[in-house]
């Protein structure tokens, strides 16, 4: 088993400051094997619900009845099936002394959220669940956590094969199962070919009416899909940052599909040899590592964006903290140079530091400011926001 005591130490920590604490992720994520190893590592009391299994789906009929004398931690997964579950855990967490905390593991949807976030303002707390981190596989496993994904069954399979095979049924149990359960009525055929789509248009801008074309459907409608897709964990929409400066800026938003394996399975890329000898080989190369950015960041979505402008200047990644403006270019090559994008975008954006990622085995500095970071030890080179925010309190203390 990967250990992924991070996520752990956030959930607990979340868990101290919040009655009601919402694991959210995408299905086969590792969000039940995380609750399970919570629950035997708590010193306290500990319940667990699985509304999937009918005996306990059956318990919480009446779920004040249920949860109301329960003490320490209690756990439910698979909590969309039950969103009247919300009203009951809202009373239960204004009590006093609070005899119990609540954690509840979800696939989000935009409607479980918006549930989550009216009925429970104030008293929950969230904590996503993304993939398998470069730092949790390993860096020796780079290029396998890259061709296979973050998905723990598709990571550890035995082989390629094993593991394209497991990405391609679930992609089929997701579609003709998972995405109905949320509500969602577009058919899994349709929604298919609109994910296959979108993995051949990774890493580029939205063109709303480009799809609607290709479906016969208006442009509110492909959005419909799309948000399906996001909410559900399997795209990132990457925002454009818009800076004040004088030039014409893209405004529609980039998007990528967050698991590189599951990008491979839609392209029909078994191996790193297939990924390889693809012509979305560099789009490939860059989601994986925005994602392993963000993932080692800690950045919060409302924190990421890409910049680029109708002259051709351009930023892979801006991450925004507080009143820094972090950059970051992806670049597969061993030897990465300065280009007048990126001193456009030092000077346009005011950024207080561009790594250029690169494919090398060595990280180096390139100019002020600027460093070439080698891809394989980006969790060693590149700190994590949280670490930076406590620098700065260390400082500022002496």
């Amino acid at each position: 088993m990967i250990s992924r005591d991070g996520h752990l130490e956030s959930i607990r920590r979340r868990l101290r400051g919040s009655p009601v604490v919402a694991l959210l992720g995408a299905r086969q994520v590792g969000k039940s094997t995380l609750a399970h190893e919570l629950a035997k590592s708590t010193r306290s009391e500990c319940t667990f619900f699985d509304l999937e299994n009918p005996r306990d789906a059956a318990r919480l009929t009446d779920p004040m009845l249920a949860l109301e004398d329960l003490r320490g931690l209690v756990i439910i997964d698979e909590v969309q099936h039950a969103p009247e579950l919300f009203r009951v855990l809202r009373v239960l967490a204004d009590r006093p002394r609070r005899p119990s905390h609540f954690l509840v593991l979800g696939s989000a949807s935009p409607e479980l959220l918006r549930q989550t976030s009216e009925t429970l303002a104030g008293r929950i707390a969230f904590h996503e669940l993304p993939g398998l981190s470069v730092s949790e596989a390993s860096p020796r496993h780079f290029n396998r956590l890259w061709t296979r994904g973050g998905f723990p069954r598709s990571f550890l399979a035995r082989s390629d094969r094993e593991s394209i095979e497991w990405r391609r049924d679930f992609a089929r149990t997701f579609l003709e199962r998972d995405v109905p359960q949320l509500g969602v009525t577009i058919a899994a055929p349709t929604l298919r070919r609109f994910w296959t789509m979108l993995a051949h248009y990774h890493g580029q801008i939205w063109n709303a009416s480009e799809f609607a074309r290709s479906f016969g459907v208006s442009d509110t409608t492909v959005a419909r899909y799309l948000d399906v897709l996001v909410g559900t964990f399997m795209v990132r929409r990457l925002p454009p940052w818009s800076a004040n400066v004088k030039k014409r800026q893209v405004k529609a938003p980039k998007l990528f599909l967050r698991d590189s394996g599951m990008l491979h399975a839609l392209l029909e890329l078994g191996s790193r040899r297939d990924v390889e000898g693809h012509p979305k080989l560099g789009a490939s190369w860059e989601g994986f590592l925005l994602e392993e950015l963000v993932k080692h960041l800690g950045a919060e979505p409302e924190q990421c964006y890409f910049w680029a402008t109708h002259g051709g200047a351009e930023l892979d990644l801006l991450v925004v903290h507080g009143r820094r403006r972090l950059g970051f270019e992806f670049k597969r090559t061993s030897a990465p140079t300065v280009t007048r994008s990126m001193r456009s975008a030092m000077a346009d954006l005011e950024l207080s530091n561009l790594d250029v990622v690169h494919a090398g085995k060595d990280t180096f500095a390139l100019a002020r400011d600027v460093r070439a970071v080698a891809a394989g030890r980006l969790t060693v080179d590149v700190a994590p926001l949280v670490a930076r925010r406590r620098g700065r309190k260390v400082a500022e203390a002496s």
